[in-house]
């Protein structure tokens, strides 16, 4: 008896923030899973060749080092994508995301402009290029990894919140535009340790979690899922 074909087989997916935390779980799911993943990473080679070592499936991982809140950068990296994967890509992770805390009084415009950079316009500049090859092929997911921090608003985090809040309705408004070409946009929610006593479960999310939920929605069979968001949050 043959074995079973993996459920991504043949799809291409990019993941963002791909080699670290929560972004590493989504990029070894997806592997496992069969999938050929490029894991996007913005400066740390000595983290992104480590997680490459530990990868069972390295034939089928590719690394890129890029900063997405460089639209340039973001578009030769897409053109060079297309060249490689002429098929297309089927699946973006929006993961990459920074954190720059500081009370609204105290915090530094640069500071309120690097992580809105990253965490937002970072997800629009994928997700334009992403659009642009999914299109063609009438097929596609796109999964944002987000954060309570956006519903509740976390103390020091102002910069943070916004940036997730943002990503929300980025994600809302692309779903509109996209749903008759077959092509899904949802976002997966983060837990906190700020607010591990709200929390239900009493316990933080691993990111294995997060990564099995990022799996559901980018599966083919999620048809009917978009603008949607599934809290992997432990009830809180």
């Amino acid at each position: 008896m043959s074995a079973p074909e993996l459920p991504f087989a043949g799809q291409v997916a990019v993941v963002t923030g791909g080699t670290r935390g929560i972004g590493a779980a989504i990029s070894r799911a997806l592997l496992a899973a069969g999938a050929r993943v490029h894991a996007v990473y913005a400066a740390n080679d000595e983290a992104a060749r480590a997680f490459a070592g530990d990868c069972p499936q390295p034939e089928r991982l590719t690394l890129a080092r890029l900063d997405v809140a460089d639209y340039a950068a973001v578009e030769a990296f897409w053109r060079e994508l297309d060249a490689r994967e002429p098929a297309g890509v089927q699946i973006l992770v929006n993961n990459a995301g920074i954190r720059r805390d500081a009370i609204v009084g105290a915090m530094k415009p640069e500071d309120w402009t690097r992580v809105i950079q990253v965490n937002l316009s970072g997800s629009f500049h994928m997700s334009r290029f992403a659009v642009q090859s999914m299109l063609r092929q009438r097929y596609g997911r796109i999964v944002f990894v987000t954060s309570p921090a956006a519903s509740f608003g976390f103390q020091g985090q102002a910069n943070y919140a916004a940036s997730k809040a943002g990503q929300i309705g980025l994600m809302r408004s692309l779903a509109r535009e996209v749903a008759r070409k077959k092509i899904t946009a949802n976002w997966s929610d983060e837990t906190k340790a700020a607010h591990l006593a709200s929390i239900p479960m009493h316990r933080l999310g691993e990111a294995r979690e997060v990564a099995y939920a990022v799996l559901c929605l980018a599966a083919r069979e999620a048809t009917y899922i978009n603008g949607a968001t599934l809290e992997v949050t432990g009830g809180l």
